[in-house]
């Protein structure tokens, strides 16, 4: 049996008595397959491989765990990835608590990172500049500052300029305001003051009111009651995206163009 198949079958065998937190998906009974697990834990090889060779310590990491093309997106969740002292990648990001109201963050392996209900096995990130990584790498490696700006009331869709709830791309963005503002930036209204300044600008859904109001009744991680009324009544809900994050950080300069890890071995920069 091959190593990647022996560790398949370990992570298959552990996940047969744990049922772990979701980014913004209900838990079910149904049990990751060895087949599933088999394919998170090859993709995440690749993006450990492919993270090595680029040389950076931090990333801004994506993954597709939910089909949004009927909103032109194609990444579902990010998590900020750092190198550790003794060479692996872990990840930092937040999780829906099994489609609760509530959240958590979490630190974890690139093989747990791709082992949560994958959409499509890929992976996206980007490079931060060398001063942002430096600073993020100062925040990720504090338990204090990686919380200083958790908010555990969830929403999937969460306004973006709100502090009611918050989804877990918005707690990386803000984390990364935090990042390169320590001295200024203590609170999530702060680091989105700091966000609209530099020029940030939110993915506004089309969500019309019968989607929103069986959301809502039926789903206790969807709210919309913290958007303005006056864009709730007219369809429009800005929250945080991935695709929003990736296209801020290249226009702003914080970061370089998106690199996407797709079902080959290569990888590729994409706009």
């Amino acid at each position: 049996m091959s190593t990647l198949r022996k560790l398949a079958l370990a992570a298959c065998l552990a996940a047969a008595f744990t049922a772990p937190a979701r980014a913004g998906r209900t838990c079910t009974d149904a049990r990751p397959t060895l087949q599933s697990i088999s394919r998170g834990m090859a993709l995440a090889r690749r993006t450990a491989a492919a993270l090595d060779a680029s040389g950076a310590q931090v990333v801004v990491l994506a993954r597709a765990g939910q089909d949004l093309s009927r909103y032109d997106l194609r990444w579902s969740h990010l998590g900020l990835a750092w190198r550790t002292a003794d060479g692996p990648w872990r990840v930092s990001h937040k999780l829906n608590q099994c489609g609760t109201a509530g959240s958590a963050l979490y630190r974890q392996g690139l093989g747990e990172f791709f082992l949560d209900d994958m959409w499509r096995y890929e992976a996206a990130w980007v490079v931060p500049t060398p001063e942002l990584q430096q600073k993020l790498l100062a925040v990720l490696q504090s338990r204090e500052r990686t919380l200083e700006l958790h908010e555990p009331r969830y929403s999937m869709v969460s306004y973006a300029w709100g502090r009611q709830y918050q989804q877990s791309n918005q707690w990386a963005l803000e984390t990364i305001a935090e990042a390169m503002e320590p001295a200024t930036i203590h609170s999530r209204e702060q680091a989105q003051a700091w966000l609209r300044f530099k020029g940030y600008a939110p993915t506004v859904l089309r969500v019309g009111p019968l989607t929103r109001l069986g959301g809502r009744m039926t789903r206790a991680n969807i709210a919309f009651d913290d958007h303005p009324p006056q864009d709730r009544f007219s369809d429009r809900i800005a929250t945080v995206t991935v695709d929003s994050v990736f296209a801020w950080m290249a226009a702003s300069g914080l970061g370089g163009a998106p690199v996407r890890l797709g079902r080959g071995d290569g990888n590729e920069e994409f706009q």
